[in-house]
């Protein structure tokens, strides 16, 4: 019994500065997205992996990874993976979100999952649905695709630091005597 959290693929071309995009703005993934999510599949594939439920974001980027790696799976949209609101810093680049909030906020983002001013985290209704996901275990392998927002709060209830997961990677949840534990984390197939 495994599941493997999935961060979607790019959705910013190689010619375009990346920018926070959250739960506000619904892209669809750029070609090297696709590719990607193409890459995880052929990794899982050639692993024996074989999906018996699908779980993602409402957004097209999630759903679009999720139909790729999991072509055969029904895609169930799950409110609870759904992405966080950047407030103000929705659409900006890296720059000026630093400019708003400053370098130790996003540190504290990064490190700690410290919400900066502005942008609309229930972490506690997070940190309860992965909660309650992750005391029973899945009757077979499962994949949960969503945003690096969310997927910090897997590693929060587990009592791990959080950690980025970055686009096209995944993490690894086994469950050892009915205890849930990450196995890997930030995992990107070539």
């Amino acid at each position: 019994m495994r599941a493997f959290i999935v961060r979607h693929g790019n959705t910013f071309a190689p010619h375009e500065e990346p920018r926070r995009i959250g739960a506000r703005t619904d892209l669809p993934l750029v070609d090297s997205g696709r590719a990607q999510a193409e890459a995880l599949a052929a990794h899982f594939a050639a692993r024996g992996v074989r999906f018996a439920r699908c779980l993602c974001s409402p957004l097209l980027r999630t759903r679009q990874t999720a139909a790729i790696v999991a072509p055969d799976c029904t895609i169930e949209p799950t409110g609870w993976l759904r992405e966080i609101d950047h407030g103000p810093d929705e659409n900006r680049t890296e720059a000026q979100v630093i400019a708003r909030i400053g370098a130790p906020a996003l540190r504290a983002w990064e490190e700690n999952a410290e919400p900066p001013p502005g942008w609309t985290v229930d972490a506690e209704a997070r940190l309860e649905a992965w909660r309650t996901w992750l005391t029973t275990p899945p009757p077979g392998d499962t994949l949960l695709v969503t945003s690096n927002g969310a997927a910090r709060y897997a590693r929060l209830v587990l009592d791990l630091p959080p950690a980025k997961l970055r686009t096209g990677a995944f993490g690894e949840v086994s469950w050892e005597g009915g205890k849930a534990e990450i196995n890997r984390w930030d995992v990107r197939p070539n």
